[in-house]
């Protein structure tokens, strides 16, 4: 559901109270479990949780420079989100945060303080390089994993024909062997010497 959302400064004439201008309801808690995330150079996002039973139709959010008098005070009606961007912060610079839950009968306490610092602009850009970086790499050593399966997959292939065409040598090898037996034993029958009816050997005239 989207909300009517509103932004304006307000100056404090003292730094150990803040002005609203709404009244807090008797039974609306604070928002709970605030903490800041997206934390960059320039902006920020916080969220929270709403007590259980709490009927919320909207949000208040105080954002104060520490040490500094101005504030800057963010309001969100009919919606029931529960984090809020903060734009246009300073780098390198501390802030503090509350929360505050708007119902149909007003406002309720302040959420405790968050404080949280803004980094540099380079560390951001640095993580973010880093963050790139570390995904590329992921990149490349998936396709190295995926080339080094393809080669192993190959040679087993490779090595699963070579041991084929062994076997069917080595058949043809042993169903010829019996042929190549009687062959020799013929050969060798008919090139034998052949003896004299008398017994002696045939001899040639000189």
């Amino acid at each position: 559901m989207s909300g009517i959302k509103s932004s304006f400064y307000l100056l404090l004439r003292s730094k150990e109270a803040f002005v609203y201008l709404s009244l807090f309801a008797d039974s609306l808690s604070p928002p709970v479990n605030v903490t800041i995330k997206a934390l960059k150079a320039n902006s920020a996002v916080v969220t929270w949780d709403i007590p259980e039973g709490d009927s919320v139709i909207g949000f208040a959010i105080t954002q104060q420079k520490k040490d500094v008098r101005m504030l800057r005070f963010i309001q969100e009606v009919n919606t029931t989100t529960r984090s809020c961007a903060l734009w246009d912060l300073e780098e390198e610079t501390d802030y503090i945060v509350h929360v505050q839950s708007i119902s149909m009968t007003g406002t309720s306490p302040l959420s405790e303080p968050l404080r949280f610092r803004t980094p540099k602009e380079a560390e951001t850009q640095a993580s973010k390089s880093k963050d790139e970086v570390t995904m590329e790499e992921v990149g490349q050593t998936t396709q190295l994993r995926a080339g080094e399966l393809i080669i192993i997959v190959v040679v087993l292939i490779m090595w699963a024909g070579v041991i084929a065409l062994f076997c069917r040598q080595y058949d043809i090898i042993k169903d010829n062997e019996p042929n190549n037996n009687k062959d020799k034993a013929k050969n060798s029958s008919e090139c034998s010497t052949p003896e004299h009816p008398t017994g002696g050997l045939l001899r040639s005239k000189v």
